[in-house]
């Protein structure tokens, strides 16, 4: 397991790359699939990371905090042929045992996380309703698998994008494992 920082590639006010990707639920998803929302919140993310296994019940609370405001979209870019339990039938399970409340897709070719500069699961990115990148940065201050969170950075930051009110910080890195690339 290789652990691994956010990265930096789209910047705060960066439009959001387009995607057409399948979901767990077989059907194919893009960004406009997710127009009628006030924001939109992409995650990075895989079946097998223990720091995503450990954000799942987080990610499941964004979600379902801000129904009908806010969309989020997990993305599991990982190699599943080198990583069997990153396939797309893992994936199912995975969202089906894990109580998934999300969208979850596959981005086989990688090419979706290129565009992003996502690099680490999981690795949120949060845009505005114009799909301009406001913030990409942790899900909470639980930094490691084991540890509680105390603050809920993006439950936060998602009132302040829905309030009007300024973000104040535009990248608070998260940190997870590596996105397992293709040779």
């Amino acid at each position: 397991m290789v652990v691994m920082e956010s990265q930096v590639v789209l910047k705060k006010g960066d439009s959001a790359p387009d995607f057409e990707l399948l979901g767990v639920d077989d059907k194919k998803h893009s960004l406009a699939s997710f127009k009628d929302y006030d924001a939109l919140l992409v995650i990075f993310m895989c079946n097998h990371c223990p720091y995503v296994k450990a954000k799942v019940d987080a990610i499941n609370e964004v979600q379902n905090k801000f129904k009908g405001k806010l969309a989020v979209v997990g993305i599991n870019s990982n190699d599943a042929v080198a990583y069997p339990d990153d396939s797309f039938d893992s994936m199912k399970g995975f969202a089906k045992q894990q109580g998934i409340s999300f969208w979850y897709l596959v981005d086989e070719t990688q090419q979706v996380a290129k565009e992003y500069g996502a690099v680490c699961t999981p690795d949120p990115f949060l845009f505005n309703r114009e799909r301009k990148l406001v913030f990409h940065g942790k899900i909470d201050n639980a930094m490691k698998p084991e540890d509680k969170a105390t603050e809920k950075t993006m439950v936060a930051t998602v009132e302040k994008l829905l309030a009007g009110q300024s973000i104040p910080k535009d990248f608070d890195p998260s940190i997870g494992c590596s996105i397992k690339w293709k040779n």
